[in-house]
């Protein structure tokens, strides 16, 4: 039969099928050469209605346009002015998401502490507990108190300027952490009280409660370890997000921190970090109505995570009614993740090779969980992380910071306000009839919103 196909039509033989694609045949092959899950890092790589689906509805004639070179757009923020006797001031709504000691090395805490202090804003520790080098370097340092309590000390509390209680992540709601034997060195392995070497598998669920009655006694536990002076968050993954935020909110918390599907991740299952959760705009939109709802706006601030990586993107969070984002990718990206090239000295170096051993290429890595970052942003290698040197990297990410925040005020001006934290979701308009529906704004050119 082949025989009277003309050779012009031989190409339909290589048809692919959308249910069994070149990825899922892999998926399939692997699974059942191996028997095991895959376990990367980083965020869900599928296409999501994200913030790209929405764009701003500048001034022109009905509204007055702010000039940019000349007048003033403010950008400070303040969270945790419920209870906290020392709420947390920054000169930017724009923070650094949370980020373990174990998943980047402590070259790179310091960086990040570098950078945040430079443009006035947070670092938030992570899983594993807290540095030296990032306290040192950190004016203002976020705490987290996970499920697994490694590395945590009540010490460390009373040394941190705000506590964040970690619920759930985005990339992995429901699921612990994971850090695997070749990226728990010696000092990791002691911050943790664990052996070196050996795959850890953090808990997915606190230990000393079962629900918001029991978490309530917890946040008051640590505003009598600091005095009530420090700001309680509660950071939820996203999913039951309306409900979850208003549970957070009874328990007492000063902060929400609601992180969505394409947060990222140091190493977890692919099918949790692409399956699991909602996204992040769907949840902003779910987040800012459980606030209104228990009419606690302005009183309990939003921080919205999870796929973050511009100015735009910060400003559609504002809009939608988040009072500040925080950021974990994009801060590594600005770091050098994904470069083809490391700094030493003055010179970059290429580190192409060293992608090719993992497998991939700039552009496409997510080997995270390996240890063996060819750039020295996620490893504990005592050789790899001299190619993250702090001065260099702390330079890279104050000028992404800075960048972002520029963009920011540039739109928050082109809306006609004086502050950023003035924009509003009335200023925004969806460019697809699901990201109208998630975030609940008129599609474009129309005022239709899906399921109004």
């Amino acid at each position: 039969m082949n025989e009277r196909i003309p050779p012009a039509l031989s190409h339909l033989s290589l048809e692919e099928s959308a249910g069994y694609d070149r990825h899922v045949i892999d998926y399939i092959q692997r699974a059942a050469a191996t028997g095991l899950y895959e376990i990367r890092g980083l965020g869900a790589k599928r296409r999501l209605p994200g913030f790209d689906d929405l764009v701003f509805l500048g001034a022109s004639l009905s509204r007055y346009p702010l000039e940019g070179y000349r007048e003033k757009c403010s950008t400070k923020t303040v969270l945790g002015t419920r209870f906290a006797t020392r709420p947390v001031e920054l000169a930017t709504p724009i923070t650094i998401a949370g980020m373990s000691f174990g998943a980047l090395s402590a070259r790179v805490k310091e960086a990040l502490g570098r950078a945040a202090t430079a443009v006035g804003t947070s670092t938030t520790t992570g899983d594993g507990g807290m540095t030296s080098e990032e306290r040192e370097s950190s004016k203002t340092l976020v705490y987290q108190c996970l499920p697994s309590r490694y590395g945590f000390n009540p010490d460390d509390v009373r040394r941190a300027d705000a506590i964040e209680i970690v619920i759930g992540q985005g990339a992995k709601p429901g699921g612990g952490g994971m850090l695997l034997g070749q990226k728990v060195n010696p000092r990791v392995a002691q911050m943790r009280t664990l052996p070196a070497g050996v795959d850890q598998r953090s808990a997915s669920r606190h230990p000393d409660w079962t629900g918001p009655d029991d978490l309530v006694i917890k946040i008051n536990e640590l505003r009598e370890i600091t005095d009530w002076e420090k700001p309680i968050y509660v950071k939820v993954g996203a999913t039951r997000v309306n409900h979850d935020v208003k549970l957070a909110v009874h328990a007492g918390a000063d902060v929400i921190v609601v992180d969505g599907m394409q947060g990222g991740t140091a190493a977890t299952q692919t099918v949790f970090i692409e399956h699991v959760g909602i996204p992040t705009l769907a949840a902003v939109r779910q987040a800012v109505e459980a606030i209104d709802d228990l009419n606690m706006r302005g009183k309990v601030q939003l921080i919205v995570s999870g796929g973050i990586r511009t100015g735009a993107d910060v400003a559609k969070a504002i809009a939608m009614g988040a009072d500040a984002v925080a950021i974990g990718q994009g801060v590594l990206m600005a770091l050098g993740c994904n470069s083809a090239s490391y700094l030493s000295g003055d010179k970059h170096v290429s580190a192409l090779d060293d992608y090719a051993k993992l497998g991939t290429a700039p552009g496409f890595c997510h080997h995270c969980h390996t240890g063996k970052c060819p750039v020295g942003v996620t490893t504990q290698d005592a050789v790899l992380e001299q190619r993250l040197d702090p001065t260099s990297g702390a330079k890279r990410l104050t000028n992404y910071l800075k960048t972002l925040n520029m963009e920011l005020t540039t739109i928050a001006r082109a809306c006609g306000k004086q502050n950023v934290h003035h924009l509003e979701r009335e200023d925004l308009v969806a460019l697809t009839v699901e990201a109208a529906a998630m975030a609940n704004v008129p599609l474009a050119g129309t005022s239709w919103v899906p399921g109004k």
